[in-house]
Parts: C-alpha cells; sequence; structure tokens
C-alpha cells in the first residue's frame, strides 16, 4: 500500500497585500496556539514556515515563549530554520541566499536549537540553476519546494537529484499541487470522507503516478493556518476514508527515506509554468527595489565588510551586531513578493523606508570606520584617504570628492587627476561659532564641492593616502569637446543619425543600443502585452555634447520621447506623455567597458521599456552570469496551444544575475548590469528590461496568464488593490556596462575578472570642517585619545593581495571564531582553480558556518571555497 508522509505547517509570509506588522499581530496568537498544541500533544509535530525572522519577532513579544520554542526544537516536535526569511531565488546574489542560510543557522543554534537543515522554499517564484552548490556550502543537501517543475521536460518524478552548474547534487521533493495539498481546515474537518476522496487521495494519486512512488510527500497548510488540533485522532479518522496509508511525519524523517532510492537526475533551472504559476516576469516589475536590492548588496560585500577587517586590523574596534543587523533588514527586502514587487503601496512604503534604514546604516559604519582611521592617521583637510577594499592589487581610476575653499589645486603627477564636476557654496553671514571666548558670530567662507577622478596604483585590501596642495593653475577639468565619437584603447563608439556603431579592432556592431517601449497590462506578478498594441523603437533624437580630459571621454544625449499615457491611449495611438531622457555614455583608458547611464523622467503609465543590444552574432545561445557560475540559455518552441500545458505562457523571457551577453566562437558582447535582471534573446539581439509599470496588484484573463488573478483580488470577499506606485513615475537611473571579447579572451575568466573590477567601488575620505554634513556622522564622531602602544599605522598599507582569477564573494569578520576574517572566492569558470598558495598565508579551509572541512584549496567549476584566517 501506498504511504503518505503527512506534514503539518504554516505558510508565513511575512508581508503581501499585508503589512508586516500585520503578520506579527497574527502571529501573537497563532503560533501562542501552536506551542499550546504541541506540548499539550507530544505526538504531534509543526514545520514553521522554515524561516528564523518570524520567531524572532514572535519572541519580541512573548519573551516566555523562547524556551517554549528551545524545548519543543530539541524534542523535534518544532521544526523551525533554516533560512532567516523565505528568499526569493532569482534575484539575490549567491552571497546574499548564502549568508540567509548562514546567519538564519547561526541564530536559531545560538536561540532556540538546532534548526531543519533543508532547503526549505515551498512558494518561492522559481529557483536559480546553482542553487543546490549553495546550499552544500552550510552541508545542506535536501531541498523542498512547490513551484517551476514540468515531469514531462525535466523529469518523470516528483522526487529527483537535483544538481547545480559545476555537478554538486541535493535530494529534491516536489509537492507540484502546492504546499496546501493535505490543507485540513475546520471545513474540511468536518467533512473528512468528502476531504479525502476530492482532495486528498486525488493528490496522492498524482505524486504516485509521476514517478512510481509508492511513498509520498503530503505538505498541510497554507498562508497563515494554525496547527490541526488533536492531529493523530484526525489522521485516525483520515485513514478510515483513504485508499491509502496516511502518517504524520516530518520533512526530515521523509528526506531521509529519498536517500536510499534511485532517482532520476535533472541539472537546470526550476521556472516551468506547468501546475503553478512562477511569473517569469515578475524580475521587472517595481524595477527600483532591483535595482536597490543590488546597489546594497554590493554596498555590503564590496565596501562595508572590507573596511570592518581594514578597521579590526588598524586596531578600531566597531561590532559585528551591526553589519548583521543589516544584513536582516536585506533579508527581509528579499522575500519572493517582497522582492518581486508583487505588494500591495502600502507594503512598498515599508519597503522603501527598510531600504532607507538599511542604506543609512551602511553610510554611518562606514563614516565612523574612515574618520576613525583618518584620526590615526592625523591627515589634514589636504590629504585624502583612498581605499581598496578588494583583495586584488589595482591599477586604474577611482572617484574622490573632497571640499575645498578654491579649485585651484593640485595633485600628484603620477595621480593624472581631472575634475569631473565642482560645485560652488557661497559664504554664509553672521554664523555662530564656539570659541574659547565663548559664542562668536562670524562670517563663514564659502567653498567648493569637486569630484575628481585619479589614477591609482595600490596593493589588495589597504588604503593610500593622496595629498593635494593649493595652487596658481587649477587641475585639469572635463570639459566639452567637438565631434559625436568617443574613444579608447579597446573601442570607437560613434552617433550618427540616430544610431550608435561600436567598433573594436575586430568587429563593428551597428545600431549596437536601441530602446523600445510597449503598453503593459499585466500586473505586480507579470508583464502582460496590451492585445492590439505592438513594442515600437524609441528613436535616439535630440542634443549631443563631447566631452573630454586625459583618459577620460564622455558623450551626452538628451531628448524626449512622446508616448501614449495610458493604455487607452495606445489603442487610440495618441501620444500624450512627454518622457525626457538622458544618455551617458563614457569610456576610459583603463577599461574595455563603455559605461553608460540612461537617466528617464517617466510620465507613462503601464508600459515596458526594453534597451536592445544588437550585436550580429549568430548564435542559439545566450551566456549569463548567473549566482555563482554562468549558464547557457536556449530558447524554446512555444506551441499555439501553450494553454494546454501551462497555466502562463512560457515566455523566452530568462533571468540573469550581473552580466548576460551573446557570443560564437570568436567574438561576444556582453551587457552589465547594475540590478537590471530580465533579458529575452532576439535573433542576434539581447532585449534588456529595464522597466515594467503597472497600476493593479492582481488582474485576471491576461493574454499571457489567463484565468484567476493573482494576489487574490478576485478571490471571495478581496477587492482590486491599485497600485499606482508600481508606476514608477518620475526620475528613474539605469546605469550598465558593454564589453566586447575577442579570441583568447572570449571566456568565463576574463568576463568575470572585468566584471569584477568595473564594480570596484571608490571609497574615499578627507577629514575637513567646511562641511561636517558631507558625512553624515562627522557631525556627532569627536575626536577621541587611542591607546598607547598600537603599532604605527603608515600611510600606504596593505593587508591582502590574492591572485586573479577566481572571484571574491566575501570578506568579513567571522561569526563565531573571534579575532578571524572569513574569505569567501567564487569560481565562475568550468575549469577548477587552485588557491593552494592561501594556505601558506595562513587560511584554513572551513565550511559556511565556520566548522573546519577537508584542507582541499581546488575550487570546482562553478563552485565557491570558504576560508578562515586569524588576524
Amino acid at each position: 500500500m501506498v504511504k503518505a508522509y503527512f506534514v503539518n505547517h504554516t505558510h508565513w509570509d511575512r508581508e503581501w497585500y499585508f503589512t508586516s506588522q500585520d503578520a506579527q499581530v497574527l502571529s501573537d496568537q497563532l503560533f501562542t496556539e501552536v506551542l499550546d498544541e504541541l506540548e499539550n500533544h507530544p505526538e504531534a509535530n509543526f514545520t514553521l514556515d522554515g524561516q528564523m525572522s518570524i520567531i524572532d519577532e514572535y519572541v519580541e513579544i512573548h519573551p516566555e515563549g523562547k524556551k517554549r520554542i528551545h524545548r519543543l526544537v530539541e524534542r523535534k516536535q518544532l521544526f523551525i530554520g533554516p533560512w532567516y526569511t523565505q528568499t526569493d531565488a532569482m534575484v539575490p546574489s549567491a552571497e546574499s541566499l548564502l549568508r540567509n542560510l548562514i546567519i538564519g543557522i547561526i541564530d536559531a543554534k545560538e536561540n532556540y536549537g538546532n534548526p531543519m537543515m533543508l532547503g526549505y522554499l515551498p512558494d518561492t517564484f522559481g529557483f536559480n540553476a546553482n542553487l543546490p552548490m549553495i546550499l552544500h556550502q552550510v552541508d545542506i543537501h535536501d531541498f523542498l519546494s512547490w513551484r517551476g517543475t514540468n515531469f514531462q521536460r525535466q523529469t518523470n518524478s516528483v522526487y529527483f537529484k537535483w544538481k547545480a552548474l559545476g555537478g554538486k547534487a541535493v535530494f529534491a521533493a516536489n509537492f507540484p499541487l502546492g504546499y496546501y495539498t493535505g490543507q485540513i481546515d475546520l471545513v474540511s474537518k468536518q467533512n473528512l470522507q468528502k476531504f479525502v476522496k476530492e482532495r486528498l487521495d486525488k493528490g496522492i494519486e498524482f505524486e504516485v503516478a509521476n514517478g512510481h512512488h509508492d511513498e509520498v510527500l503530503i505538505p498541510s497548510g497554507i498562508d497563515q493556518m494554525n496547527i490541526i488540533h488533536n492531529i493523530s485522532a484526525t489522521l485516525k479518522e483520515v485513514n478510515k476514508y483513504s485508499r491509502y496509508e496516511v502518517i504524520n511525519s516530518t520533512y526530515p524523517k521523509f528526506m531521509a527515506k529519498l536517500h536510499s532510492k534511485k532517482l532520476p537526475t535533472y541539472q537546470g533551472e526550476l521556472r516551468y509554468p506547468t501546475y503553478s504559476r512562477v511569473h517569469r516576469t515578475i524580475t521587472s516589475v517595481r524595477s527600483r527595489n532591483k535595482r536597490q536590492n543590488f546597489n546594497l548588496e554590493q554596498v555590503i560585500t564590496r565596501r562595508l565588510e572590507p573596511l570592518m577587517v581594514i578597521a579590526r586590523y588598524a586596531n578600531i574596534s566597531i561590532s559585528n551586531g551591526i553589519v548583521i543587523k543589516l544584513w536582516k533588514l536585506l533579508f527581509e527586502l528579499q522575500p519572493h513578493d517582497t522582492l518581486g514587487g508583487s505588494v500591495t503601496d502600502n507594503v512598498a512604503i515599508d519597503i522603501d523606508h527598510r531600504f532607507k534604514q538599511a542604506f543609512e546604516i551602511a553610510a554611518g559604519v562606514e563614516n565612523y570606520i574612515k574618520k576613525r582611521l583618518a584620526q590615526r592617521l592625523s591627515l589634514t583637510d589636504h590629504d585624502v584617504i583612498v581605499f581598496n577594499t578588494d583583495p586584488y592589487n589595482f591599477d586604474g581610476r577611482k572617484t574622490i570628492e573632497i571640499i575645498s575653499s578654491s579649485k585651484k589645486i593640485k595633485f600628484p603627477n603620477q595621480n593624472q587627476a581631472v575634475i569631473l564636476a565642482s560645485e560652488k557654496i557661497l559664504s554664509r553671514p553672521n554664523i555662530m561659532q564656539l570659541t574659547p571666548n565663548g559664542y562668536e558670530f562670524k562670517d563663514e567662507p564659502g567653498y567648493y564641492k569637486i569630484k575628481v577622478s585619479l589614477k591609482i596604483k595600490m596593493q589588495g585590501l589597504g588604503y593610500q593616502v593622496v595629498h593635494f596642495e593649493d595652487c596658481e593653475t587649477p587641475c585639469e577639468e572635463l570639459r566639452q569637446d567637438v565631434g559625436t565619437k568617443i574613444t579608447n584603447q579597446d573601442i570607437d563608439l560613434s552617433f550618427l543619425d540616430g544610431k550608435f556603431t561600436m567598433k573594436t579592432a575586430n568587429k563593428i556592431f551597428p545600431d549596437v543600443i536601441r530602446i523600445y517601449d510597449q503598453g503593459n497590462d499585466g500586473d505586480t506578478y507579470d508583464f502582460s502585452p496590451l492585445k492590439g498594441d505592438q513594442e515600437i523603437h524609441l528613436p535616439w533624437n535630440g542634443n549631443v555634447k563631447k566631452y573630454s580630459a586625459s583618459g577620460i571621454e564622455r558623450m551626452t544625449l538628451t531628448g524626449t520621447w512622446e508616448l501614449p499615457r495610458t493604455l487607452k491611449d495606445r489603442l487610440k495611438q495618441k501620444q500624450t506623455a512627454e518622457i525626457k531622457y538622458k544618455l551617458i555614455l563614457e569610456l576610459r583608458k583603463d577599461s574595455p567597458v563603455l559605461g553608460a547611464k540612461l537617466e528617464i523622467d517617466n510620465q507613462a503609465l503601464s508600459h515596458r521599456l526594453r534597451l536592445k543590444i544588437k550585436t550580429g552574432i549568430t548564435t542559439n545561445f545566450a551566456h549569463a552570469q548567473i549566482q555563482g557560475g554562468f549558464s547557457k540559455t536556449i530558447n524554446e518552441r512555444i506551441a499555439d496551444n501553450w494553454n494546454d500545458e501551462f497555466v502562463e505562457k512560457p515566455v523566452n523571457i530568462y533571468v540573469f544575475d550581473r552580466c548576460v551577453g551573446l557570443c560564437d566562437k570568436i567574438n561576444g558582447l556582453y551587457f552589465f548590469g547594475t540590478g537590471q535582471k530580465e533579458y529575452e534573446k532576439v535573433v542576434d539581439s539581447l532585449l534588456i528590461t529595464l522597466m515594467a509599470t503597472t497600476g493593479q496588484l492582481g488582474k485576471s484573463d491576461l493574454l499571457w496568464r489567463p484565468g484567476r488573478a493573482s494576489g487574490d483580488t478576485t478571490s471571495v470577499g478581496h477587492v482590486m488593490m491599485p497600485t499606482p506606485l508600481a508606476q514608477e513615475l518620475g526620475q528613474n537611473e539605469f546605469v550598465f556596462g558593454l564589453c566586447a571579447y575577442n579570441g583568447s579572451k572570449l571566456n568565463e575568466k576574463q568576463i568575470a575578472q572585468d566584471l569584477t573590477k568595473w564594480y570596484t567601488p571608490s571609497v574615499s575620505y578627507q577629514m575637513q570642517t567646511h562641511n561636517l554634513f558631507v558625512n553624515r556622522l562627522d557631525n556627532k564622531l569627536w575626536d577621541i585619545e587611542y591607546p598607547t602602544g598600537l603599532h604605527e599605522l603608515k600611510k600606504e598599507q596593505s593587508w591582502l593581495t590574492i591572485e586573479p582569477g577566481v572571484e571574491v564573494s566575501a570578506l568579513y569578520l567571522a561569526y563565531t571564531v573571534e579575532n578571524s576574517l572569513i574569505l569567501r572566492l567564487s569560481n565562475l569558470t568550468n575549469e577548477t582553480q587552485d588557491v593552494s598558495y592561501l594556505e601558506k598565508l595562513g587560511y584554513k579551509v572551513i565550511n559556511g558556518l565556520e566548522e573546519i572541512g577537508k584542507q582541499s584549496f581546488q575550487i570546482a567549476p562553478y563552485d565557491m571555497i570558504t576560508l578562515i584566517k586569524q588576524i
């Protein structure tokens, strides 16, 4: 007889069309009842949705519940973790996904007991192809999910081995009919015979049929649903009516059984909308949040955490706890509804405030470290400390911002200084100042805020003090030039007759950058075309200017597009909105990347804006960097009757992490993004979605998604929910780059190195008193007396230099081992990378949880290694 392993759980969206505060109110009652039920029924168990954040929030209002939770976890009645939040699995970086696990697991162990070591994501909208590798970093070997499978196209079984890009595999259990397959609410409990016949047995039969299994997993729960009261008696009744044996069980027990079974293998992403929707175009909804998420990830991993390591070496003390708090804010921004954008505007306001809080913490900690280091170095207002927060040698340009009483300043010749921009701040009369004689009122002199590009050569992970002087002759400035062509050693870019042509030594890319627009009849879950509307090309027309200086050439194009303001206007072909734009293109002598920024004042409603990168390269696949590796995607044929197989159109729109390109065996052209996540390959071009705006949370009967509305807006008792903030009106900025490759340089290692260098942040600091709010905390960071006997800091210092070829995923202070740093390296290539030289520098191999492992310094293809060293 078939055995069905019945697992009682709740699914807990932190926010959706309700706020996180609403969810906390619900948890007050529901979680308390769960604890009561488990204590009164020792045979019962419950899974609390695999995320620690909701438990922390419950304990905030029920401190007495902490001990109760710990006892139930130890008795294996209550299953918690391992995630801190239920994350989206397509948009966050590999490091964000991994750190979500690390912090969730460590928090659970420190406060509540051992977490459930399963990759449990019951409602996430699809999964990137390298997630099994990320799970392996914390020794998780099992994965449970609902969405994204297709048993005819991927594997003919609901249970399978899921292989990462490099081959590491996890045991995967899919519940294709949802995490509510065995949901027993009060109505079902009062009509168990009907429930078993019409729902439960059919669910069991579906899982048996897909893989010929005699043991199947049946999750029982739904959003914010309580524990089943007296589950033993309930299942006893269920077994009277079921044709199968239904057993009260747990996820870990069922997954352990899979380890002994012979299962098929699958490699690739899980994003088919077969048995449930995966919302393949949600990656362009509320695009501002995607860009903010990317920027925050970069700030934490490329600026803040390395600065904390530098601070520790420099005997500047700062708590790891404040950065863990920052990570937790980021994790609260990354659940599938939150980061996807399928939330009400009321929630969107909360999300935006959370971003504000996170960026303020990051800026404040950075401010503290930089000022304390400048104080230790006894810097003057004519000194600038420039940081290298990467453990690689750096030779290129960094941008600094300084305050000076005059623009007539001079930097050392080797810095090849260029003033990029300046602003004069006028003097202020009658300003209060505290002097030895008391408060006096004096005129405050004016000053200049100056942005300067410096040529800098530095060793890894450290800093360099650059001194500037007042002089009679000002620095070279970026000045307006003649022409419509910019160039460097790698690229010529010209603008003629409304088209941009990019030339390299080996290939010409005519009409390389275009913009396209189309009406969006979709909602906050999906783009969907408007019937009768077509995607249109927006011309590059307007005012072109060129600017140049030593090693820098820039071109700007400003203009206006006329578009229909509403969907009704589109059908009438009425141009009723003006969209002002500015495109900035820049080439630098030290970089092979064409840098670009598109600024748009969006005044149109419900539309999708896409950037078209025309490569002229014939290939049947797109080559995309995803979390921890590179993947090739091939467009699939979409049948006219696609809705016979799928619940939404399986459009050939895919997700990348930071770059995507087209290449053949000789040439390649790659797009580097900064929070843009969505692409489509059309013939020889890539279409990158910049934004897809909408005014509704969920709509029904879309061209690409027929039937019910997502977001429950057309369910009984619900209402339509307008989302005007999702229209993203006003200023929007899109930063991106293009990089061409040829011959031996066309390889994943080189692409990854160029990508890493292009994202290199400019981090600097100047001690000055003209404006104490340039760095927000300068006004409150008083001078301090440092202990005697500290080692002397030099004007130039480096603490770690590693060889290029592997990417630094993270460099931070250890969580569980005192006075130690963590160095996590990512091999984005299809070849094994050897980093054994780091063993001689005192590094040891650990897992993501800082537990010593096998001392192998080989990084497998598309894999990671985590190292630890005492400071």
